[in-house]
């Protein structure tokens, strides 16, 4: 059972506090919509543990709010749904029934389309009907990036809020001097090939590029668990493939287990360029970590990804790579420095969405 979240002493002149019940609540999207002050009066519920302790590293998933009988047991404990992400294995029929018992109980659900298409699934029909009932059922729409909201309207009629997404990275890296260092390096880290990973004829583009660049290094990384037999994402002739990579000039593979966030900071700030490998997708959370330690990305055309931060973008989608426009891509980043958050831009930024999510839930509530 999820414990009722009790507001503090409310403080004179402060906001009537909002009870939220997020989905997910403990995600690093999530945590940073609040205000570090507090001063939005926003007090977002604790992600329900999992009975049998199945958990992402976040620890919200699965996530038990998104089921009926738990909005029946609990809807006196908060005030409106957010939905982010976490459906994934959610049908249609019961997110329809969902929506039926926020309305039977008169809170309102407030969803933000992050993606147009999930990048785990190798067909979009599934996450395509869940929008369709999303999208309908929600009382306030929101979405990251000015295109992301224009599709949404061409395709649903709907047209969302716009809100940028917050840092990722924490303020004393984004205000740290990034390590020096002697080499420009290009990053693909594959992990675990994701459905919409596609990194081989990108590597091969990437790996020519590289050679004709004094100084430069490609560095391919990917997860051990690519080589398990027991594990769901064995695939030992992708890996293989990725690990013949190391016979190329100016090429490194490195085969490892998950990053803590600490190693992937560091991962990430000992780039000079991190390349996304993504046939599909929408928004991205490692772009904006890459923004807050001044990496440089080269992000696919396909999505939203040039439309959310500052980034070198080519020709990556359904009709293949566009190798031309992904060499000039590498050339430009190589030729310029890349751009990167101030830690006053991004609290600033925090600040201001803090304050949107609660004029938001308030016009909800309304």
């Amino acid at each position: 059972m999820t414990e009722a979240v009790l507001a503090p002493p409310r403080r004179p002149g402060a906001p009537a506090p909002i009870r939220v019940a997020s989905v997910p609540a403990s995600h690093v999207y999530v945590r940073h919509l609040g205000d570090p002050g507090d001063a939005d009066g926003v007090l977002r519920l604790p992600d329900p543990p999992p009975a049998d302790g199945r958990t992402v590293p976040g620890g919200w998933w699965p996530p038990l709010m998104l089921d009926p009988a738990w909005i029946d047991a609990h809807h006196a404990e908060f005030d409106l749904m957010h939905v982010h992400f976490g459906f994934d294995s959610v049908e249609p029929a019961a997110l329809h029934a969902i929506a039926r018992r926020l309305r039977t109980h008169g809170k309102p659900l407030v969803y933000t389309v992050h993606d147009l298409r999930n990048p785990h699934h190798p067909d979009p029909g599934d996450h395509l009907a869940q929008l369709d009932v999303l999208i309908e059922a929600a009382d306030v729409l929101i979405t990251l990036t000015p295109g992301a909201a224009r599709e949404i309207e061409r395709r649903w009629g709907r047209r969302p809020h716009v809100l940028p997404h917050p840092h990722v990275v924490e303020a004393e890296l984004v205000r740290g001097e990034r390590p020096p260092t002697r080499q420009f390096g290009v990053g693909v880290h594959v992990k675990s090939l994701r459905a919409n990973m596609d990194p081989l004829p990108v590597l091969e583009v990437l790996a020519g590029v590289v050679a004709e660049l004094s100084g430069a290094v490609l560095r391919i990384n990917l997860h051990d668990e690519l080589f398990d037999p027991g594990n769901h994402w064995y695939d030992p002739r992708t890996g293989a493939a990725l690990l013949a990579f190391r016979d190329r000039p100016q090429v490194e593979v490195r085969v490892h287990g998950y990053f803590s966030d600490a190693e992937l900071w560091q991962y990430l700030s000992s780039l000079s360029v991190s390349v996304l490998p993504y046939r599909f997708g929408t928004h991205s959370g490692w772009l904006e970590a890459c923004y807050d330690l001044g990496t440089a990305v080269l992000a696919p055309d396909c999505g939203h990804y040039g439309d959310q931060r500052p980034c070198h973008t080519y020709g990556f989608g359904a009709d293949g790579l566009d190798a031309g426009s992904l060499r000039r891509a590498v050339l430009a980043a190589h030729a310029a420095p890349a751009p990167r958050a101030t830690w006053p831009e991004r609290l600033g930024e925090r600040r201001a969405l803090a304050a949107a999510h609660r004029r938001l839930y308030e016009r909800a509530l309304s």
